[in-house]
């Protein structure tokens, strides 16, 4: 980028300072367009006479140089006072980006923990139905009273630890989604305890079908059969549980049918589906595009939206995907974008009160990982230019902003 004199800087004036690295000047952003004379007075303060400026993403024209020779008004000299308050500003940014990055990491706990119950409910099934299901009842209830208790929700992203998913992710994440949906549609209290416990074991019947089976892309025509009798072994390994209610069954046994009837097992169609099997079947094809079995398969969670709308949406509810859609919002967490500053994020976390300005963790190399700064975009003069595809970006900025490959959610109720 070219470089301009300090002294034709006027607000409108995008600005790099990317070459003083993060921690060498105030501003919460290494780039970012002026907003006031107070931020060019700070600069002035700590002794800089030149900066980088991107003349495409400004707003306004640099003021015109100074005749050599040409006196200046002998102003008071603010700059000391306008770069301590780009300092205390900065801190008090900081200290909210550390609260946010805390809040992710107590849900990131949560999410661990829930998986390893999930793990404990899927193994004791057999051996232990009733326990079983009381655990199960449990986890559910808890996730329901905090959605059902609050105003509107918030989806999050999280970094659970494991690479592998596994079985407990994938029902983490669809009973998470399914109950988003369900509270979107405004379902009961029994409906909703109905429609998690029923998302959360939907695919219990997988522990009896090989992995190979599982994982294949390309199965044969056996192989397809043995893959769907998972819905059976489902129905068979819950039959333990003797008073799980027939609403939750219905989920297990219904959550492949689609709409246009060409599903399994039973090639049912329209609202002979249960309702609840049919947000059930909207969370698990979600989440399957986002974390395939082979993860270089996986689709960003705005084209797993877009796949099934244009290409699946004759299988699905169409009321129930145009509310799926709407409450993910135009960028799900877990999207990667561009921003208008030119630089790339991660969505973290949607706003429920404004979806086109999430929260977003930014990709600067200057800054560790384990401290990359999270940005409401409600708070910073940025916006999201286009969503982008983790294909075709630099190996490092995916492996910066997405470690482990897996996208997994924890739903939060929020008071608005």
């Amino acid at each position: 980028m070219p470089q301009i004199s300090v002294d034709r800087l006027r607000p409108g004036i995008f600005v790099s300072l990317s070459s003083l690295g993060w921690i060498g000047h105030p501003f919460l952003l290494n780039r970012f367009c002026l907003s006031s004379m107070q931020q060019i007075q700070a600069l002035r303060e700590m002794g800089i006479t030149q900066v980088e400026w991107d003349p495409a993403r400004s707003t306004a024209e640099p003021l015109p140089e100074r005749t050599p020779g040409a006196s200046t008004p002998q102003d008071e000299d603010f700059g000391a006072a306008a770069l301590a308050g780009m300092q205390d500003e900065k801190r008090v940014r900081l200290e909210r980006v550390r609260q946010q990055r805390d809040g992710l990491a107590r849900r990131e706990r949560l999410f661990e923990q829930q998986a390893v119950a999930a793990g404990d409910i899927f193994r004791s099934l057999l051996a232990r139905p009733q326990d079983a299901q009381r655990q199960a009842s449990a986890l559910v209830g808890g996730l329901v009273e905090n959605l059902l208790g609050s105003d509107s929700m918030v989806i999050h992203l999280v970094n659970q630890k494991s690479r592998e998913g596994g079985l407990a992710f994938h029902a983490l994440n669809v009973m998470a989604l399914s109950l988003m949906l369900g509270k979107s549609l405004g379902l009961s209290e029994e409906e909703m305890r109905h429609l998690g416990l029923g998302a959360l074991l939907h695919d219990v019947g997988k522990q009896d079908i090989p992995p190979r089976i599982l994982r294949s892309a390309k199965r044969t025509a056996p192989e397809e059969e043995f893959y769907r009798a998972h819905v059976g072994y489902g129905i068979k390994a819950i039959s333990g549980m003797r008073e799980l209610p027939v609403p939750v069954r219905n989920v297990i046994a219904c959550h492949h049918e689609y709409f246009d009837g060409s599903g399994f097992p039973n090639r049912l169609s329209g609202e002979k589906i249960p309702r609840l099997a049919r947000i059930a079947a909207i969370a698990n094809r979600y989440d399957n595009l986002c974390n395939p079995f082979d993860l270089r398969e996986a689709k960003a969670p705005a084209e797993a939206l877009r796949h099934i709308f244009r290409t699946e949406s004759a299988r699905y509810d169409n009321q129930m995907i145009q509310l799926f859609i709407k409450t993910l919002g135009v960028y799900p967490p877990g999207t990667f974008v561009a921003l208008s500053n030119g630089g790339v994020g991660m969505v973290v976390e949607t706003n429920p009160t404004d979806l086109l300005h999430p929260l977003v963790m930014l990709h600067d190399p200057d800054i560790p990982r384990s401290e990359a700064l999270l940005i409401d975009l409600r708070d910073a003069d940025l916006k999201v230019e286009a969503a982008l595809s983790p294909a075709k970006l630099p190996v490092e900025t995916v492996e910066y902003l997405a470690p482990r490959g897996r996208l997994d959610y924890f739903v939060e109720g929020s008071e608005g």
